[in-house]
């Protein structure tokens, strides 16, 4: 018997089809994968059946929820629902979560909306919840703000509000995508718990195949606002019937050649780095003091090598780019680019020789400027820009390089898709031909067939610049393929370095295998049965 039932779903915004025909059933203990590309239709299927949809939208069909159409219910009815038959995951905790409010304040505001209790009964249930879902009241007090929290424990806070009433279905949309792996595997292992504990049907939204491929009983391949394939997991991964299908695996084990790295002098050489934060009195983690983030770390990056730093949230990765990049001083220690001090008051020649490409390619853009001004923005480092003709020569040769026209320079950046939002800005960093790139987190906002058509592009760019670069992630498997060297980061010190095969092959380090087994994988392709 099916708790969620959905039947030839068809919805319309101004007119535009956005999807069409989609049916698909959920049943108690059931946990169904709803896949696909960015605009494919998943996440507006997951808010047709909590009715959070956009004013404007109609919809047609039925979304059955213990019998009751979900689409003929009042808002006041479906405020009803919401919470207390049917939580939502949402993608970005720090989004999801109030920021001037406590982690107890918030799971106890949705006991306290739905159940007549006494505030300490709600507090007590609100602890126990939280305990449920990992975070113990000795060690994660209610009065905690999420700022005071990792990502993962922030997100753990947002699945305990969705199931403090046991609602009988839960909607995951792309729970994990800002997760590292090893965060990545314990949201999913809670995940899948909570749906054999309590019974609830989970229907989870995800672009990546591999996500899912151990967790889910079912999965519904979506394209273009259409189920284009649907079937139990093994089933559909072993005799995939459709070709967008076959190209959404092929893209989560993409794999890319680089070209040869020449043998040459060090670029960027880091050495017994150390960056110290001042902890407040009222700090959770110590007595007053010091924080270390970065411990001592050591490494060269040699020009036309690609290095991969990889490691969990917390590890030091960010304070050590931001150290690379300048931003950040250090207490002791040193590093150089092309023999140079690197310190947060170097000149405009240093900066030059490095640029930096952002996870969220909309976010690092200003809106209301063109292409051609946003990309050339680094143009203020040069002390004799191009201008003129050259300038629009320039222009020009550097779209065309990262696979967009000369023309596309005349657009606003919201006239573009996520995927050409990434190569826009790869092309501003490119634009002043640096010596060094910072990729950070570079591709991992992007669904898998998008992140495919960059790391070839990446691939490109290495045979027509020979690039130099420093690629930060928490995707191994992206890690892995367009990496030559690799470095394992875990509470602020280089646990591990290496070849990244060879590293990836034969792990000296624990944590580096621990990083390693986290990681989602797919079944073997040469295993499986594909029809053609």
């Amino acid at each position: 018997m099916s708790l969620l039932d959905i039947q030839n779903l068809s919805m319309t915004i101004a007119d535009i089809p956005i999807l069409q025909h989609v049916s698909l059933s959920v049943a108690p203990g059931e946990i169904v994968a709803v896949t696909g590309e960015s605009g494919s239709g998943k996440s507006m299927t997951a808010l047709a059946v909590m009715q959070l949809l956009p004013e404007v939208a109609q919809a047609s069909g039925t979304i059955s929820l213990g019998g009751n159409n979900l689409l003929e219910q009042s808002e006041a009815q479906m405020c009803g629902l919401r919470g207390a038959s049917i939580g939502m995951v949402f993608q970005e905790p720090m989004t999801a979560l109030n920021p001037v409010q406590t982690i107890g304040d918030q799971v106890m505001e949705t006991i306290l909306i739905h159940k007549a209790m006494p505030k300490a009964e709600a507090r007590q249930h609100a602890i126990d919840v939280l305990e449920r879902v990992g975070l113990p009241a000795d060690r994660f007090p209610l009065s905690r703000f999420p700022h005071e929290l990792s990502g993962g424990q922030r997100q753990r806070v947002v699945i305990a509000m969705a199931i403090a009433l046991r609602p009988k279905l839960l909607i995951a949309d792309e729970p994990t995508t800002a997760l590292d792996v090893t965060t990545q595997a314990q949201i999913l292992a809670l995940l899948k718990d909570l749906v054999q504990d309590y019974g609830m049907g989970l229907l989870m939204i995800t672009h990546d195949l591999a996500v899912v491929a151990d967790l889910a009983d079912k999965i519904v391949v979506m394209r273009r606002g259409k189920i284009i394939e649907s079937g139990p997991t093994q089933e559909l991964l072993s005799n995939m019937q459709q070709p967008y299908t076959r190209m959404l695996f092929a893209a989560s084990n993409h794999q890319v050649t680089l070209p040869p790295t020449p043998t040459s002098k060090p670029l960027l050489q880091v050495k017994d780095a150390v960056r110290d934060y001042a902890l407040p009195r009222s700090s959770l983690f110590a007595a007053p003091g010091s924080y270390r983030a970065v411990n001592k770390v050591s490494f060269t990056l040699n020009q036309g090598e690609r290095l991969g730093l990889v490691g969990e949230s917390g590890c030091g990765k960010s304070t050590l780019t931001r150290a690379i990049l300048g931003l950040e001083p250090l207490q002791s220690g040193e590093i150089q680019l092309a023999g140079q001090p690197v310190t947060p008051n170097q000149g405009a020649e240093l900066r030059r020789k490095m640029q930096v490409v952002f996870q969220d390619p909309f976010g690092s853009f200003n809106p209301r400027h063109r292409v051609d001004r946003l990309i050339t923005e680094p143009f203020y480092l040069l002390n004799d820009p191009p201008t003129g003709s050259a300038r629009q020569q320039l222009i020009a040769e550097t779209l065309i390089a990262v696979g967009l026209s000369a023309a596309d320079g005349r657009k606003y950046i919201h006239q573009f898709s996520g995927g050409q939002r990434q190569r826009i800005a790869i092309a501003r960093a490119l634009i002043t031909r640096p010596e060094l790139i910072l990729f950070d987190e570079a591709v991992s906002a992007l669904d898998v067939s998008v992140r495919a058509q960059i790391l070839d592009l990446l691939v490109e760019l290495c045979e027509a610049y020979s690039l130099t670069y420093l690629f930060i992630s928490h995707d191994l498997n992206v890690v892995r393929t367009i990496t030559d060297k690799v470095l394992v980061m875990k509470a602020g010190e280089i646990v591990e370095q290496g070849p990244t095969e060879a590293v990836f092959s034969d792990p000296q380090h624990p944590y580096t295998r621990t990083l390693l087994a986290a990681a989602p994988k797919l079944p073997d392709l040469d295993a499986m049965t594909v029809v053609a």
